[in-house]
């Protein structure tokens, strides 16, 4: 059973933060899907992981694609970890996640920026939902100018 891990942003931009997460999450071997509600947010997404630094790049591709299945980071506005076999599930600009996702899969993240009171909120009633469901989660915050875990529940 894997856990969700929700990431309080409020000192790096989700543009920042996401191939950080990615790159970590890459080095664990695992292959990873990030699921946003909006297509626009997704494509520039793809394009800041492009023009990002050339020695980390991070191999991805857009949803709906020839070769989804054997893209090792796949974006996807709704896209499912079945598309590519990920193991873990990074959820971004508010995307629903569920708790038979997070029992199934190593490891959901929950990204959200912490600017924007009603992510915050919506990520309250996500840790609600999923911890009610037990689900293990965690909270981390960058609040203090580095990552730091600030509350846990569950195994």
């Amino acid at each position: 059973m894997g856990a969700a891990y929700f990431y309080h942003l409020t000192r790096a931009p989700l543009a920042q933060t996401l191939p950080m997460l990615l790159g970590k999450s890459l080095q664990a071997g695992w292959r990873v899907v990030v699921r946003g509600q909006d297509e626009g947010m997704m494509q520039a997404l793809d394009l800041a992981l492009w023009k990002g630094a050339e020695d980390s790049f991070l191999p991805h591709g857009l949803a709906g694609g020839a070769h989804d299945a054997q893209q090792p980071v796949l974006l996807g506005h709704d896209v499912m970890a079945e598309a590519n076999g990920a193991s873990c599930l990074m959820s971004v600009g508010g995307a629903a996640v569920t708790a038979e996702e997070v029992a199934a899969l190593d490891r959901v993240c929950i990204l959200f920026d912490g600017l924007d009171e009603m992510a915050v909120d919506h990520a309250r009633s996500q840790w609600k939902a999923l911890t009610g469901a037990g689900c293990a989660a965690q909270y981390w915050s960058e609040e203090s100018g580095r990552w730091e875990k600030k509350a846990e529940t569950g195994s």
